[in-house]
């Protein structure tokens, strides 16, 4: 089946979603080692979630970028990643989804949360032809995901580096089964109509009336 080009995929139970993120050792390993974010994760400022590993890894290159070193898998409740959801907005202007460029930016200073569409990724880290959802998380909603929402923390480092050497061996298959099983997300109906910017649809000819003789 042809996969859908607006679609949440992710690691997920019926109470909980998995995202990923990645920082610095000292930030990344005090995390995992407590649950929660330590006192130095500022909670004033934008957090980015993503429920795709395999972006994660295209963002961090593999957890080897800088101030990325540290991978986590951050397990937090269903309730709150669909409170984030429909608290968002499209981080960029789309003309023809949005009424106009001011209510758009009026609505980007309102909300919590925000979202951007980015291409998924393969093993390989090349681009696909469908869209991952990436979640940047403010204010009210990056104090609820720290303190609330978290279920579990998990550094993933090691996952990323195993993972990371079987693809540049070639080895593919391998590399597949370490990597998460990622399944359609069962959104409630409606919960992305707000984010989800499809082309409309091509109206349907009518096929003539027949005339009789």
């Amino acid at each position: 089946m042809e996969e859908p080009k607006y679609r949440i995929r992710a690691l997920h139970t019926g109470r909980t979603i998995t995202v990923y993120q990645a920082y610095r050792p000292e930030i990344g390993r005090a995390a995992a080692r407590d649950g929660r974010f330590p006192a130095v994760w500022k909670r004033d400022r934008m957090t980015w979630i993503k429920p795709s590993f395999l972006w994660m890894m295209y963002r961090s290159g593999w957890g080897t970028k800088e101030g990325q070193e540290t991978v986590l898998a951050v397990e937090i409740t269903r309730e709150g990643f669909e409170w984030a959801l429909r608290n968002a907005c499209l981080s960029h202007y789309k003309r023809g989804f949005h009424t106009d460029q001011a209510s758009w930016k009026r609505q980007l200073r309102q909300s919590p949360a925000r979202v951007q569409w980015d291409p998924e990724r393969d093993p390989h880290l090349r681009p696909l032809p469908y869209r991952s959802l990436q979640l940047g998380l403010a204010g009210e909603a990056t104090r609820r995901y720290a303190d609330e929402w978290t279920v579990s923390v998990t550094d993933v480092t090691a996952l990323a580096h195993e993972a990371h050497a079987l693809v540049r061996a070639g080895d593919l298959e391998a590399a597949g089964r370490l990597l998460p099983r990622e399944e359609p997300y069962p959104e409630p109906e409606g919960l992305l109509d707000h984010l989800r910017h499809q082309a409309p649809a091509t109206p349907k000819l009518k096929s003539p009336v027949p005339s009789i003789p």
